[in-house]
C-alpha cells in the first residue's frame, strides 16, 4: 500500500486542491493520504483566510486520511525551512511518495535544480550576485544555472532538497499544475488561490472556485495598528527572527508615514528584502518570535495530529510504534517552545478574525471525517 504525503496551506481550500486530491485517489486508489497543514499565518508571511479547523475538516472530508500540523515556527519561514519540517514529519509518518503541484511538471529537472543548489559553492554565488545588486529569485537562478520562477517548482526543489539532505526513502511525484498561480483574472472553474483572494478582496462571490468552506475576514486595520504599536515601542526590533542588516531602523523611520501594511512592506522592501521576506519579518515581529528561540528548534519535537479518518485511524495504529517523532493529540499536554508558539499565533488569529479558534486549540480532540 502507498503512502502518500502532500504540503499544504489550503489558503482557501479550493477546485484546484479538490482535482490534486481526485487526481491522487486515481493514480493511488488504495493509498493512506497523510497531509502536512500550515495553520493560520503561512509561508509567504500571509493570514489564512479559513481556520486551521476548517482546513482540516475540509482535507478530511474530501480525501485525505491523516491531517497533521506543520507548526508556525517552521511554517511561516522560508520555503527550505518549511519544506524541511514538513518533509521531517512525513517522513515520521512512514511515507514513501509525496504529491506535490507543478508548472513544469519535470521531477528531472527540479532534482538536477535541487542537486545545484545543495552544492557546496551555491550560498557563496548567491550573495556574490546580491552584492552586485540582482534580487534574490534572480540570484538563485544565476547561482544554479536555472530559470525556474513559478512558485510550485520553487518549493518542489525544496522538498526534493529535504529528501535528498536527510536521506528520505520518499519518492517525488508531480501532478501538472492547472492553472498560473500569478493570473488574477482568469475565470475557469479552477483559478489559484491568488485569483481567489483578489475577488475576495473585491467582493465578488467566489463559490464557484470552491467546493465550499467559512471564508474569514482579516482585520487589516487592526493587524496595522498591532504592528505599528509593536515597532514602536519594542526597543530592540534586531531581536526578532528575519529582522536582519539594521532593516528595523527602515521600519522605523517609515512606520508613522504609512497607514497600511501593504504601504509598509513598499516602503520597506529592496532588491535584497523581498515582498515575501517582508512579509514574514512582520509576522514575526507580531508573534514576537525572537532569534534565540528559533535557534533552539532545528527540529520538530512532535507530530500533532489535527484530523483522522477511520482508515488513517487503522493505518496510525500500524506504525506508530516506530514512529521518530512522538504522535501527540493532546497538545496542552505537551511542554514545547513550538506549542506555545502555536498557542500565541491562534490567539493573535482569533483577534483578527473574531474566530474563537481557540476551542480547537484546547480541544485536545483531532478533528475525525465526516
Amino acid at each position: 500500500m502507498d503512502i502518500i504525503g502532500i504540503v499544504a496551506e489550503y489558503n482557501p481550500f479550493h477546485n484546484g486542491h479538490l482535482y490534486q486530491l481526485n487526481k491522487v485517489k486515481e493514480l493511488y486508489p488504495n493509498s493512506i493520504i497523510v497531509l502536512v497543514l500550515n495553520g493560520y499565518f503561512l509561508e509567504r508571511g500571509i493570514i489564512s483566510l479559513e481556520s486551521k479547523e476548517e482546513k482540516t475538516r475540509l482535507a478530511l472530508k474530501y480525501g485525505c486520511d491523516i491531517v497533521i500540523e506543520n507548526p508556525f515556527v517552521f511554517g511561516s519561514n522560508s520555503a527550505d525551512i518549511f519544506a524541511s519540517s514538513a518533509l521531517e514529519l512525513l517522513n515520521a509518518m512512514h511515507i514513501n511518495k509525496l504529491v506535490f503541484g507543478s508548472e513544469s511538471n519535470d521531477i528531472e529537472y527540479l532534482t538536477n535544480a535541487a542537486k545545484k543548489q545543495l552544492n557546496p559553492e551555491f550560498d557563496k554565488l548567491v550573495k556574490q550576485y546580491l552584492d552586485v545588486g540582482l534580487n534574490y529569485p534572480t540570484a538563485l537562478n544565476k547561482a544554479a544555472g536555472t530559470d525556474i520562477s513559478e512558485p510550485n517548482d520553487l518549493l518542489a526543489i525544496s522538498y526534493i532538497k529535504a529528501i535528498i539532505t536527510n536521506n528520505y526513502n520518499i519518492e517525488p511525484i508531480a501532478i501538472k499544475r492547472t492553472n498560473d498561480f500569478h493570473d488574477n483574472t482568469l475565470d475557469s472553474d479552477i483559478v489559484s488561490a491568488s485569483n481567489i483572494r483578489e475577488r475576495i478582496n473585491n467582493n465578488e462571490d467566489i463559490n464557484k472556485y470552491i467546493p465550499e468552506g467559512k471564508i474569514n475576514r482579516i482585520n487589516e486595520e487592526l493587524l496595522f495598528n498591532l504592528l505599528k504599536a509593536k515597532i514602536l515601542t519594542d526597543k530592540d526590533l534586531s531581536s526578532y527572527l528575519t529582522v536582519d542588516e539594521g532593516i528595523e531602523n527602515r521600519l522605523l523611520k517609515v512606520i508613522n508615514e504609512v497607514s497600511s501594511i501593504d504601504e509598509l512592506v513598499e516602503q520597506v522592501k529592496t532588491k535584497r528584502y523581498t515582498y515575501n521576506r517582508i512579509m514574514r519579518m512582520l509576522i514575526h515581529i507580531l508573534i514576537g518570535f525572537k532569534k534565540q528561540d528559533k535557534e533552539s528548534l532545528l527540529h520538530n519535537e512532535y507530530v500533532r495530529l489535527l484530523g483522522i479518518s477511520n482508515n488513517g485511524q487503522s493505518y496510525i495504529n500500524t506504525i506508530k510504534k516506530d514512529m521518530t517523532l512522538p504522535l501527540v493529540t493532546k497538545i496542552t499536554n505537551v511542554d514545547s517552545l513550538i506549542k506555545d508558539y502555536e498557542f500565541t499565533a491562534a490567539s493573535i488569529y482569533q483577534q483578527l478574525t473574531d474566530d474563537n479558534v481557540l476551542d480547537f486549540e484546547y480541544s485536545n480532540r483531532p478533528k475525525k471525517q465526516d
